[in-house]
């Protein structure tokens, strides 16, 4: 088995730094997406879902050719298509609770992933976070909470909240899953490469059946609505999930998804550059409190690794 070089801190941060940004660009290409189509609902979510990791797994096929499962430890193989299952549930019921409930809630409840990341991970790997981690990512969560407040004057066109709710939690708990198997799945022997093409794979078989059981269609959209996915699957897909993946090889799963809840201040930024839309008071506090919380952690990270 191949032992990969270690690469430094630095280089680990600026690469999870471009990852978040190009994560950051999925909610504008499906708000441009359901606006070209002027269709949205569950079908067309799982439309949405189904494409993107389909063309992500077509523009990696040619990863398969390093796939050599002869020099892998046990159970790698199976961690990566895990990860694969819990990424299609990730899409499947983030993506759709956005018809459901609102943008502000959504965001709010799916980018808890570093308190169910660091359960997790104490729970499965024994991973004991330190206060210090404890505490930013409550006041990283706080932040998160405080950037969806500064939302809330907004009209929703919430049908039905309670269940939109719990999918956008859903979406958290099977994120949180997908990175933590992923690392997994790369400590076992599995390169960047070939973990990703498999998961990808995996997610794309497990969710092209189901727009067509929501009779929903793969054609007839306009050809807006067919580069908006593809865009979405080469950035925020190849470029800023493959980057995320990669970057939980070498630092904990719980920075990373703390890395993560720059999103939202990233996406913002996003909006008002393409739709106009400012930021209000609260969400510009908000920032700064994610920011201290991710801080925060970061430095309970760096104790516990010298302890």
């Amino acid at each position: 088995m191949r032992i990969l070089d270690q690469p430094l801190k630095w280089q680990v941060g600026l690469i999870l730094i471009a990852g978040v940004f190009a994560v950051s660009t999925a909610a504008i290409f499906i708000r441009l997406t359901m606006d070209a189509a002027g269709v949205s609902g569950v079908g067309f979510s799982l439309f949405v879902s189904a494409s993107r990791l389909a063309i992500a797994s077509l523009l990696l096929l040619p990863a398969w050719r390093n796939l050599q499962p002869s020099q892998l430890s046990p159970g790698a193989l199976h961690y990566a298509i895990a990860a694969g299952i819990c990424l299609a549930v990730h899409f499947g019921t983030w993506i759709t609770s956005l018809s459901f409930t609102s943008i502000a809630v959504s965001t709010t409840l799916v980018t808890t992933n570093p308190v169910w990341v660091a359960l997790f991970s104490w729970l499965w790997f024994k991973e004991k976070p330190t206060k210090l981690t404890i505490l930013g990512i409550g006041v990283a969560f706080m932040g998160g909470v405080l950037i969806a407040s500064g939302d809330v004057g907004v009209v929703s066109a919430a049908s039905n909240p309670l269940l939109g709710n719990f999918l956008a939690l859903a979406g958290a708990w099977m994120a949180s899953l997908y990175f933590l198997l992923g690392r997994e799945a790369q400590r076992r022997g599995l390169g960047i490469g070939s973990y990703v093409v498999v998961a990808y794979s995996t997610g794309s078989l497990v969710l092209l059946p189901l727009p067509l059981i929501f009779g929903t269609s793969y054609s007839g959209y306009p050809v807006a609505v067919y580069l908006y996915i593809l865009l979405m699957a080469v950035a925020s897909q190849v470029v800023g999930h493959t980057t995320l993946n990669w970057a939980v090889r070498w630092i904990s799963p719980t920075l990373v998804t703390l890395a993560i809840l720059f999103e939202p201040v990233s996406s913002s930024f996003l909006g008002y550059l393409i739709f106009n839309e400012v930021p209000g008071l609260l969400v510009l506090v908000g920032a700064v409190v994610l920011l201290g919380g991710v801080a925060i952690a970061v430095f309970g990270a760096r104790e516990k690794s010298r302890s």
